[in-house]
């Protein structure tokens, strides 16, 4: 059975380096130059000056980047609360309210809007999406209003 007396404290002392003694000097970080010092290590990767080897090896295979479509999410509880009965919504619209970012850095054609169905929907509204769920679909159709596809994605 353990005793008070024989249990090693939790915490341990932290060892002060460069304050003579057995770690005293360079303190355990070796000779000058850019490794002795505070942050002073290369990023990773680095060669030295050397063509490092993910540069060096050749680049193969498929690349979906130019091709990648972006998907702006909304949900209906979104447009619940940020517009009024009979208006309607759209990209532009949406992006005005701050409600998605369109961003201009990305092809309007690689931009899809979709319309999720979280929330629930009483406004009569006429959305243009790329794309709905089928439960958003129903609940603004429900709700009297129009759920347009704009474009085939």
């Amino acid at each position: 059975m353990a005793q008070l007396s024989e249990i090693s404290p939790l915490v341990k002392k932290r060892k002060r380096v460069g304050r003579g003694g057995d770690r005293g000097g360079t303190s355990g970080r070796g000779g000058k130059g850019q490794t002795a010092r505070s942050g002073g290590m290369p990023r990773l990767g680095f060669e030295g000056g050397q063509m490092p080897l993910y540069r060096r090896s050749p680049k193969r295979g498929f690349n979906n980047y130019e091709f990648q479509k972006e998907v702006l999410i909304v949900n209906l509880e979104d447009l619940e609360n940020n517009f009024q009965a009979g208006q309607t919504v759209n990209l532009e619209s949406l992006s005005e309210l701050g409600l998605v970012k369109a961003r201009k850095s990305i092809p309007a054609l690689q931009q899809v809007l979709k319309i999720l169905g979280t929330g629930t929907l009483t406004k009569k509204l006429n959305v243009h999406a790329d794309a709905f769920s089928e439960s958003a679909r129903l609940a603004i159709e429900n709700a009297g209003g129009v759920a347009q596809t704009t474009k085939e994605s």
